[in-house]
């Protein structure tokens, strides 16, 4: 079947808006595959600083972007899934912090989002694609069936954030993940390449006051009103 009879699903958003959940969740109700395309740029961080290049070197960085191999498998035992770089499972390191700056950094760089672009592309498969990204509505999948452009207060987000670290043990400063969420949205924002905003089609969700249930309730609702479930 070609890609445009193929349906996708974009869930575009900031930082610990909550796509991953969301993400993770919507394929387990609907079968779809899923994309998570911010962790291919934190992987790209990654190995990059395995390989000790750095993240201003556009071209390294380009190079690195169209030799990654990567995969996601799908984890039954928690609304999630496992990352592997080059067959190495690398989850937890890509989840921190850390990892998130590095992949505003790199994502920076037309060169980098240009390699990856094709490689995202190629996610969509039967039954269905669920793209969780910053632009995926906007960049990469334009004529996706249904953008959802999920997002919540900066302090909301470092709330649930400074939580999950400090529930997976990580030593965390609530005023420090703070401002790095802050720095990051202006980052992703402003940049002059693909641009942080919502499609112009896209439907906004803020969570900011919403449990994950009603986030996941309203976009099946979305998904049943245009026939993708």
């Amino acid at each position: 079947m070609t890609p445009s009879l193929i349906p996708v699903v974009t869930i575009d958003g900031p930082s610990g808006s909550g796509k991953g959940a969301l993400t993770a969740l919507l394929a387990k109700w609907t079968g779809f595959h899923v994309l998570d395309s911010g962790a291919l740029y934190r992987l790209v961080g990654l190995a990059a600083r395995s390989a000790s290049v750095s993240l201003s070197d556009e071209q390294a960085l380009g190079s690195i972007a169209e030799n990654l191999d990567v995969s996601f498998v799908p984890d039954d035992a928690d609304d999630d899934w496992q990352v592997f770089l080059s067959g190495e499972r690398v989850t937890e390191r890509i989840r921190t912090d850390e990892a998130g700056v590095d992949a505003s950094m790199v994502s920076q760089f037309p060169v980098v989002r240009a390699a990856l672009i094709g490689r995202q592309r190629a996610f969509q498969q039967l039954p269905g694609l669920l793209a969780d990204g910053r632009d995926m509505g906007t960049v990469v999948f334009p004529d996706a069936a249904l953008k959802i452009f999920l997002t919540a207060s900066a302090e909301e987000r470092a709330t649930r954030r400074y939580k999950q670290l400090k529930n997976k043990g990580m030593d965390v400063n609530f005023a420090a993940l703070l401002d790095s969420i802050k720095a990051r949205d202006e980052r992703d924002s402003s940049r002059l390449v693909a641009p942080l905003v919502p499609a112009d089609d896209a439907i906004v969700i803020d969570s900011s006051s919403m449990t994950l249930d009603a986030v996941v309730r309203e976009a099946q609702s979305l998904m049943v009103d245009r026939s993708l479930k």
